[in-house]
């Protein structure tokens, strides 16, 4: 009987794959690649990293791995790295984080206005004045779907949001300065002296 092979890849075929793949791309399609195919994987990409030891000098490509194997990570650093500015993008930074990152007893599609609580609490971002309306709020601004018993789902906007648009380019401070109206000036007030 012929010895049947294994179909599947050793880790060094499939870097060798890979790089030979991008090579013939220029820089920013690699990148554009390498995102790709992590998003697909549902990979978390946070920028791509040197990491020589899984690229042996044979290869002789500085050619960067694709990410780092799926890294854990907790709400309070997810959001200091996402940097929401109000209350709606947050809710969609707990959602994602839930249904993409969180801890295996912890992963959930659809959240509640307690894992809400829950979770703001933990990354440190305030409370919001009406805790019982805010998933309804996400919602309308048209990051979730559902509702039904309480219950929301992180809709394609929502997860684009998280995922592709968030930090802001321009988010250099959290909260938009209010221009104050000119104080009126008193009005003067003319003294007859009597005699």
């Amino acid at each position: 009987m012929e010895k049947q092979t294994d179909p599947k890849k050793t880790l060094g075929q499939a870097i060798d794959e890979v790089i030979q793949s991008l090579i013939p791309l220029d820089e920013p399609s690699r990148m554009t690649a390498i995102k790709a195919a992590c998003d697909h994987l549902k990979i978390q990409f946070s920028g791509v990293q040197q990491h020589e030891s899984l690229f042996p000098q044979a290869l002789g490509t500085a050619l960067p791995t694709t990410t780092a194997p799926t890294r854990i990570v907790d709400i309070k650093s997810f959001k200091q790295e996402k940097q929401p500015s109000s209350a709606n993008e947050m809710a969609a930074i707990v959602a994602f984080y839930l249904s993409e990152l969180g801890p295996q007893g912890e992963k959930k599609q659809e959240v509640n206005v307690a894992d809400m609580l829950k979770y703001f609490k933990q990354a440190g971002f305030p409370l919001p004045r009406a805790p019982q309306v805010l998933l309804a709020n996400a919602k309308n601004a048209g990051y979730f779907d559902g509702g039904k018993d309480g219950l929301y789902k992180l809709n394609p906007v929502g997860y684009n949001l998280v995922a592709h648009n968030l930090p802001r380019a321009n988010s250099g401070s959290l909260v938009t300065k209010r221009k104050r109206k000119p104080k009126a000036l008193p009005k003067k007030t003319s003294h007859k002296h009597r005699k």
